[in-house]
């Protein structure tokens, strides 16, 4: 009798001893995933720091936001180009800058010869990158944009229009040149270096910089177009 009491407390001792372990097995299963799960909100982390880095390090974009655009390789005249785009298309900001002119009255009338007039209203910028961008015979100048104001990447600065000497077609007239005398330079102002290129690359979201063609134009000729 004494055997089989024995027996039976060993048998509870088993029992009481393996539900032990089944309650040690899911502490463990827990601490196991306490680092997974802090693993993976350190990749989470990593990724969106990743992101935020990536979109800091674009300097340029293109200067009309518009699904459909087109612009030549050249312009009569002078080094620039006309982007083609529906009439209230944005115009954005090339790059982070400072807004060095804008006019908000199209002063030009039909028959003018070439002069400041031409480009109705217009915005030009001085890039952070020591370059002006330049776009005019814009519908409207965006409200809040005014000579000094700092500017970003992106950032909406009107809409495309057919002031000035547009000959009625909705379109961005747009120009790259070094800053120069900043305000009223109207003939370096409207273009000096060919855009094109840089516009293909702004276009499929690439990155290629006029700082060098712009230093060396103003260095070869200073700044007299």
């Amino acid at each position: 009798m004494r055997l089989l009491r024995t027996l039976s407390g060993l048998t509870i001792a088993a029992v009481f001893l393996s539900g032990c372990s089944a309650v040690g097995g899911s502490v463990s299963t827990a601490d196991t995933a306490a680092p997974v799960k802090a693993a993976a909100t350190s990749t989470l982390t990593t990724t969106k720091v990743a992101v935020a880095a990536a979109a800091k390090a674009k300097k340029y974009a293109f200067p009309v936001a518009a699904k459909t655009v087109s612009w030549h390789k050249t312009h009569s005249g002078y080094k620039a180009t006309d982007i083609f785009a529906a009439c209230g298309s944005k115009f954005v900001a090339t790059t982070n800058g400072v807004v060095l002119e804008i006019s908000l009255k199209d002063r030009y009338k039909k028959g003018m010869k070439d002069g400041p007039y031409n480009g109705g209203l217009f915005v030009s910028i001085l890039g952070d990158d020591g370059v002006r961008y330049y776009g005019s015979h814009l519908k409207s100048v965006t409200k809040g944009i005014k000579k000094g104001v700092r500017v970003k990447t992106g950032q909406l600065l009107g809409k495309v229009g057919h002031t000035g000497n547009a000959s009625g077609v909705c379109h961005l007239h747009y120009g790259i040149s070094p800053g120069c005398k900043k305000v009223g330079d109207w003939k370096v102002r409207r273009g000096v270096v060919w855009p094109y290129s840089y516009l293909a690359s702004w276009r499929k979201g690439n990155q290629k910089s006029p700082v060098a063609a712009v230093k060396a134009w103003k260095k070869k000729n200073n700044c007299k177009a």
